[in-house]
């Protein structure tokens, strides 16, 4: 066979069919093979097809720790580093798996940057009920999410901020941004060992010094049990701390939407609450979790109750304003609103025991709060507004949920997503003695710091 795969008449050392008939087979690929297909097909010598049957031979067959590791390795490899040591100040990022109402970027990054560590939060877009910090942030009037590099810089440097959110330049990890898109269109989205790479090859690229991951586990995240998501996780810290990035994972419960809103401009004005000392209780309890945890990794730790004051004091919302006008924004500003609402009344009255998250995630998505595809527009006023959460006594026919959009013939398909999503169940039942103590636990699962091993 030869080892001329693609376009030009430069003679390659491998052939890509040869790569993904050994994965094919259940072979573990050599680094030499890895490093070459993730470079060829950055290149354009190893073509979609063939980077398409790769791919779904290893969600089939699956990677060793090695592997894996080496195939994020290739991945950082394709494109720039950045690189935070001229700024003499620990940096620390927080990276979400994806969720419902996961609007916790941002009173995390303002409220971490308060106490002087600096925090390079590159965050991305929403695609399918998973909505996107970056789409969140866009409906503040005049913020913008594209930064140039020496703009990250002044805004984490002194005179800045502390904290900047902005969308990740096309320089890092390139060969992610290309096989992410590739992967959302054949099926292979949910492999371990892709979804691993794919997120800590973009995190290590950006150069951040600590890292800690948001893994959340339920019907409305990408892993719906918890000892796959304990696996992924694992294996996320094992590749940052592999790559000299010192990395903590925390799963975290997302069978039920994450505070009272879904949607982007609905979210920024509940974390604009948090960060003003009030807000939804699971909100505030899951940012000064995660922000406890990126303090104390990067050896920085601050007693609970500090963190709590710098939200009721007004510290971290003083930063959060500087970030937003650093960034073009009106902190000010009037946010949109939608021109129609529509109210979803309790089906019976009793305990809600059950507002499952894809189904709401899945109802802001029709409702235009996501995109389909990547290239989609969203409606910033477009989202869901709960009134009650699962353990609430309700009563029959008051509103549990509004839903908001700017097009009202989304709303009938909206609330087909809803479906069986919602239960009311008796205030003695069974279910209901669970919902009230799920609700108890919080949504903190589980603390991870011990990688996969090699």
């Amino acid at each position: 066979m030869s080892n001329l795969t693609g376009p030009g008449d430069a003679e390659e050392p491998f052939d890509a069919v040869d790569v993904i008939a050994a994965k094919r087979d259940g072979y573990r690929l050599s680094d030499a093979q890895i490093d070459w297909v993730v470079d060829a097909y950055t290149r354009g010598v190893v073509a979609e097809e063939q980077m398409s049957a790769l791919a779904m031979a290893v969600y089939l067959r699956g990677m060793a720790p090695a592997e894996t590791a080496r195939w994020t390795r290739a991945m950082i490899r394709s494109g720039e580093l950045m690189d935070f040591s001229s700024l003499g100040r620990l940096t620390v990022d927080k990276h979400s798996t994806g969720g419902v109402g996961d609007k916790i970027t941002l009173p995390l990054a303002p409220l971490v940057a308060s106490f002087g560590v600096a925090v390079p939060q590159l965050s991305g877009r929403g695609l399918g009920h998973t909505g996107g910090t970056l789409d969140k942030l866009e409906s503040i009037p005049g913020w913008r999410a594209d930064l140039s590099r020496d703009e990250i810089m002044s805004a984490l440097g002194p005179g800045g901020p502390g904290a900047v959110v902005c969308a990740a330049g096309p320089g890092l990890a390139p060969a992610d941004r290309r096989l992410y898109a590739l992967r959302d269109t054949t099926a292979t989205v949910s492999c371990l060992p892709l979804i691993a790479s794919s997120i800590m090859s973009k995190k290590i690229a950006e150069g951040t010094g600590a890292l800690v991951l948001d893994v959340k586990v339920g019907s409305g995240a990408f892993m719906k049990e918890r000892d796959q998501a304990r696996e992924l996780a694992r294996t996320m810290v094992h590749l940052g701390r592999d790559a000299g990035v010192r990395t903590r994972a925390v799963l975290t419960d997302m069978s039920t939407p994450l505070g009272l809103t879904v949607g982007n401009a609905l979210e920024v004005a509940e974390a604009v609450e948090v960060l003003a000392g009030g807000g939804p209780s699971d909100v505030v309890d899951l940012t000064l979790a995660l922000a406890g945890h990126m303090l104390d990794v990067v050896g920085r730790p601050v007693e609970e109750h500090l963190l709590r004051q710098a939200l009721t004091g007004g510290r971290a919302m003083d930063v959060w304003r500087h970030m937003v006008r650093r960034q073009g924004g009106d902190p000010d500003a009037p946010l949109p609103r939608a021109p129609h609402t529509q109210v979803v009344p309790a089906p019976a009255s009793g305990v809600l025991t059950r507002l499952d998250a894809l189904a709401v995630g899945v109802a802001a998505w029709r409702l235009g709060a996501g995109r389909a595809r990547k290239e989609d527009s969203v409606q910033a006023v477009a989202g869901v507004r709960l009134h009650a959460k699962p353990g609430d006594v309700v009563n029959r026919g008051q509103p549990l949920l509004s839903l908001h959009t700017a097009t009202p013939g989304r709303v009938d398909r909206a609330l087909q997503a809803l479906g069986d999503g919602i239960v009311v169940s008796p205030a003695d039942s069974r279910e209901a003695v669970q919902a009230r103590a799920r609700r108890e636990a919080g949504v903190v699962l589980e603390v991870v710091t011990q990688g996969q091993a090699g």
